[in-house]
């Protein structure tokens, strides 16, 4: 925007920035690109890669003892193999219609990667908690991939067909209303937007279901650094240590054997000192009272599983004030097959970028690093569990399903129109259920795809094509 006075004459300012008419405008112009009805549209290309081959590849960069328990959590249902398939939507997405219009996206805004979480003033807010595939590009697909997550869930709780059409109507149409009300707001307004956690509660039916949520929310603020301590940490001969419990759990002792030039406290100190440069000074303040003690290879999530993701232990001024720091690999978007490249050249700050840009409150201690020198690995770093906590889908009902995925359709909007034009989404989308139906019919569509890929994955698992193992206590967790 000018700041020349020169600019101005006759008490007129001129605008380089387009006026909102202008914005209005270029959201109409946008459905003659991309008819809203033709986002209903899903037909596979005839040269769709196998999904099976898709999934190995990815496994190739993965840790290989830990494939077999990626491949057994996503092998629990149609709905937890849908949630490590970014990268086969990621084609699928390529070759259907957009507006033209972008915005910063989650990259894997399924259900599940939606949740609560602390604010930096110790609240609990929810939001989009999930950022290992952001990138910018077309919103539509961030809004696709949560409809059709959805359709899988209610099929997954056994929802009828205009039950499950009712939810992704109500989702989307939450995501078209809060668009519309990001679009009648000021800049200032939509950067500062939270939402808290207790909106959940809100979208919950029955006092039982809402006695439960009070009880999570409870245990979810009692999750933080001192919980995990007295959970992932013992005290043998005298010296605190993380404890093992493997696969799932693995200490750089148990781990220096495997991969000796990785599990060397001065490559963990570098790595550490690199994070500290990519945070701000008064975080380093504060870091400089806490101590590095241990870390262990920590196994999180179901799309995740395999990469290095570890849980690094500090301790302040006694044992009663630990830090847990996640330090997770960042690899390159999945996206970034079919989409322009990050222009960031560290695949750990594209990370911690998008989630900023995304999220109204994020994690303080959100940094990134390098791994081992000639590693090629990449890691962004923040806090482990601090207040986090998700939905039980499992346990939903229609109404808690519906109520539940409108929040997540107006939060995702909140969180486009952070970077995107709101203005211009929202016009392109209009006051009909044009736009609404199509990515139901689109959502249906895709999820019986993967449910067929679904049943291809669980067929090259019973003929060895692909390896699964389920390890003690090992839950689909997030």
């Amino acid at each position: 925007m000018s700041t020349d006075p020169s600019s101005e004459s006759d008490g007129q300012r001129k605008r380089s920035l387009p006026t909102v008419d202008e914005r209005r405008e270029r959201g109409r112009q946008a459905r003659k690109k991309a008819p809203r009805s033709s986002h209903g549209d899903w037909n596979p290309a005839a040269d769709r890669r196998d999904p099976v081959e898709v999934l190995a590849a990815q496994d190739s960069t993965r840790l290989e003892f830990l494939v077999p328990i990626r491949h057994y959590r996503m092998g629990v249902s149609a709905f937890t193999f849908y949630r490590g398939t970014a990268s086969i939507m990621a084609y699928d997405l390529a070759g259907t219609p957009d507006s033209g219009i972008q915005a910063q996206l989650c990259g894997d805004a399924h259900l599940s990667n939606f949740g609560g979480f602390a604010s930096p003033e110790r609240t609990q807010v929810f939001d989009v908690n999930d950022f290992d595939e952001t990138l910018p590009g077309p919103w539509e697909w961030d809004l696709k991939r949560l409809a059709a997550s959805l359709v899988l869930a209610g099929r997954n709780i056994g929802l009828g067909r205009k039950e499950i059409r009712q939810v992704v109507d109500g989702s989307t149409e939450r995501y078209r209303d809060g668009m519309r009300k990001m679009a009648a707001s000021t800049d200032l307004d939509v950067w500062y937007t939270q939402i808290p956690s207790s909106e959940i509660r809100n979208v919950i039916s029955g006092k039982s279901r809402k006695k439960k949520f009070d009880k999570g929310l409870k245990k979810a603020h009692r999750r933080n650094s001192l919980r995990s301590f007295h959970k992932l940490t013992e005290t043998v001969n005298g010296r605190l240590q993380i404890r093992s419990d493997p696969p799932l759990l693995i200490p750089l002792r148990d781990l220096k054997k495997q991969f000796p030039d990785r599990a060397d406290k001065q490559v963990i100190n570098a790595s550490f000192e690199e994070y500290r440069d990519t945070v701000s000074a008064d975080l380093n303040t504060l870091l400089d009272g806490y101590e590095f003690v241990d870390m262990a290879l920590k196994v999180v999530g179901v799309g995740s599983v395999g990469t290095r993701c570890f849980a690094a232990l500090f301790i302040g001024r006694d044992e009663k004030d630990p830090l847990f720091l996640q330090v997770k690999e960042a690899e390159s978007a999945v996206i970034e097959a079919v989409l322009p490249k990050s222009r960031y050249a560290k695949h750990g700050r594209r990370v911690v970028e998008g989630q900023r840009l995304m999220q109204t409150s994020s994690d303080i201690f959100l940094g990134w690093s390098t791994g081992a020198k000639n590693s090629g690995q990449e890691f962004y770093w923040r806090q482990l569990k601090d207040m986090k906590g998700s939905a039980d889908v499992d346990s939903m009902d229609k109404k808690g399903l519906n109520g539940y995925a409108g929040l997540c359709g107006f939060t995702l909007a909140r969180a486009h129109a952070r970077s995107g034009d709101p203005i211009a989404i929202a016009e392109y989308m209009g006051k009909s259920d044009t736009f609404i139906k199509a990515i139901t019919r689109f959502a249906e569509a895709y999820a019986d795809q993967a449910e067929a890929d679904y049943a291809v994955f669980r067929e090259a698992i019973d003929s060895g094509r692909l390896s699964s193992e389920a390890p003690e206590d090992s839950p689909v967790r997030s």
